[in-house]
């Protein structure tokens, strides 16, 4: 191997996610920053886990659970500096569209993948119009460079995708003993959650680290060393350190950067000239100006008919 570690079977990282999670939002900087440090060295694989299900019961009164629902979001962001919407328009009614638009984004390739999920989850931290329909996850993607949208549709509809996520869904729901109680210097320790059906499933987000030195568990919100340690764990070798690039190039590459994100990823002047600054509750969110293109916060609305 060119970078020094002992030969062995590969590391897989495993990331229990949701593209609707507000913590999975907050912890974008680091894993964003994890998956360039491994680019090459790791599998990383994303399952799906659905925090907001179908059988999840309806809210007596929707307006006060976006209320409570938006404070609580406001509450997250005040930990991991992420960026919020200024106006929550709901609670997602479900994670299913997002989840099967993005795992069916993963027959892109990955760079595909990343730019799609990353777009499904700024619908609801920056837009605060979350993409819990079909229609509204497939729009929210429009304009992603590389994608396929009809491909992307049917893939969304078809049946090896909605196996693969009830697949995800099921995974999610076996949690390792090691995150059944957790205690941690962290606002979101991850300790598992409880479900309607009396199981468990991961805290979003949760990784697991897998290789010839065994199984390490990161959940919650963590910061970057502490999974830098667990790939090390599991497998030896040269330090993970974060690679930063300078801001026109760390743009280009991430279409769209956070705060969090500018100040981890990137080093030298900010923001790039030509970048385009959409503002929010919790700080701006800086697009690249092809992104700008298509993006949903800063698309043009169509002109009225004559």
């Amino acid at each position: 191997m060119t970078d020094g570690r002992r030969a062995g079977p590969p590391v897989e990282v495993v990331e229990y996610t949701d593209p609707l999670c507000p913590w999975a939002w907050g912890s974008e900087p680091v894993f964003r920053a994890l998956r360039s440090a491994l680019a090459g060295r790791v599998r990383w694989r994303r399952v799906y886990c659905i925090l907001f299900d179908h059988d999840d019961d309806p809210a007596p009164d929707p307006a006060a659970e976006t209320a409570w629902y938006a404070r609580y979001v406001e509450d997250i962001s005040g930990h991991t500096r992420a960026p919020r919407a200024v106006r929550l328009s709901r609670v997602a009614a479900s994670s299913w569209p997002s989840s099967l638009v993005a795992k069916a984004a993963e027959l892109q390739g990955p760079e595909v993948a990343d730019r799609v999920l990353r777009r499904l989850r700024e619908t609801v931290f920056v837009l605060g119009e979350p993409a819990d329909t079909g229609a509204s996850a497939l729009d929210a993607v429009r304009g992603v460079p590389g994608l396929d949208a009809r491909r992307l549709a049917a893939d969304a509809g078809s049946a090896a995708v909605r196996d693969a996520v009830r697949a995800d869904h099921a995974e999610a729901r076996r949690p390792v003993p090691d995150v059944l109680s957790v205690r941690a210097d962290s606002p979101h320790p991850g300790a598992a959650k409880e479900t309607p059906d009396g199981g468990r499933r991961y805290a979003l987000p949760t990784l697991l680290v897998r290789g010839p030195g065994g199984c390490r568990a990161v959940p919650g919100w963590r910061p970057y060393e502490a999974y830098a340690a667990a790939v090390d764990a599991v497998r030896p070798g040269p330090a993970t350190e974060v690679r930063t690039l300078p801001g026109a190039a760390a743009l280009a590459r991430h279409r769209t950067l956070t705060e969090p994100e500018r100040a981890l990823l990137t080093r030298g002047a900010w923001p790039p000239a030509d970048a385009v600054q959409v503002d929010t509750a919790g700080g701006p969110l800086w697009l690249h100006p092809e992104e700008a293109a298509t993006h949903p916060a800063t698309r043009q609305a169509p002109s009225p008919a004559p």
